[in-house]
């Protein structure tokens, strides 16, 4: 075993039951972690030492006996002090009218639920746990994410082949589809003239020549690009600075397809030019 600092990493899976912890650990398990599904937590520590493995996923929930957010808090913070680790928690959540959905829909009974309904399981859950999300490095809300949608965040954000600095992310979405959860800075590009009301522009994207033309013959899109793309490009670093692990920076437009996909390629770009690596999604373009 190698006592280089950040030489290993141990990102714990958690959240609310339901949320998609299981997705987000096979994505793990994908990129090349060693994963383990509900691992006792009294065992995690103990399976540190004894593997010499250099990525381990490992998933801890509430369908353990007697789980407890403070003991399992003090593993983390354990984890967090080693030399030999960098040490991740990962918290899932989703709203409870979605949990209480897809426990519907797959007929499975919820953990804390008993013999009683499953909305007193989801929110039993949710206060017990609360003190674990608020101690997460990163919260995935998976309220409108597919399951496609979770393996592409968590590999973006927490992919082996990414150094251990800021991971910047950026998407375009719709404001009729609602704001993204996940998101760190939300950007509004509807002032920009829209090329859904051009004929022959309509069904086309930000990612077409003629709609990129379209909206950069807007006076109003190259000076407000330059001010934009400044901005966001002088404060990526300050966030690192600050220690931040993730950034997501997300720019919205009516439907989700033209301006916002156009300003997120363009920012994308700009942010790439450093050679630092940028995720980029398409919300509404589901990709």
């Amino acid at each position: 075993m190698t006592d280089d600092r950040g030489s290993r990493r141990i990102v714990l899976v958690t959240g609310l039951s339901g949320a998609g912890r299981s997705t987000a650990l096979k994505a793990l398990e994908d990129d090349g972690y060693e994963a383990i599904d509900n691992l006792p937590l009294h065992l995690v520590e103990t399976l540190l030492d004894e593997t010499e493995a250099a990525a381990l996923a490992i998933a801890v929930d509430v369908r353990q006996r007697r789980f407890d957010a403070a003991s399992f808090l003090a593993t983390m913070d354990r984890l967090r002090g080693r030399d030999d680790l960098v040490a991740t928690l990962v918290f899932l959540t989703s709203d409870a009218d979605v949990l209480q959905r897809r426990f519907t829909e797959t007929r499975r009974p919820h953990p804390l639920a008993g013999d009683g309904p499953v909305a007193e399981g989801i929110e039993a859950e949710r206060d017990l746990m609360r003190p674990v999300m608020e101690q997460a490095d990163l919260a995935i809300d998976t309220t409108t994410m597919s399951g496609g949608d979770l393996r592409r965040h968590v590999g973006g954000r927490l992919g082996r082949d990414r150094s251990h600095g800021l991971s910047v992310f950026v998407m375009s979405f719709s404001y009729r589809m609602g704001t993204p959860r996940n998101a760190d800075l939300v950007f509004d590009v509807r002032f920009l003239n829209n090329p859904h009301y051009v004929d022959g522009l309509r069904e086309k994207t930000g990612r077409d020549a003629g709609v990129a033309r379209f909206i950069e013959a807007d006076r109003r899109f190259a000076p407000f690009f330059e001010r934009f793309g400044g901005l966001v490009r002088d404060l990526v670093p300050s966030y690192a600075d600050e220690g931040k692990s993730y950034l997501t920076i997300a720019i919205g437009c009516t439907g989700g397809r033209h301006r916002s996909v156009f300003v997120a390629e363009r920012l994308a770009a700009l942010l790439s030019e450093g050679g630092r690596r940028v995720g980029l999604r398409h919300r509404e373009l589901s990709s």
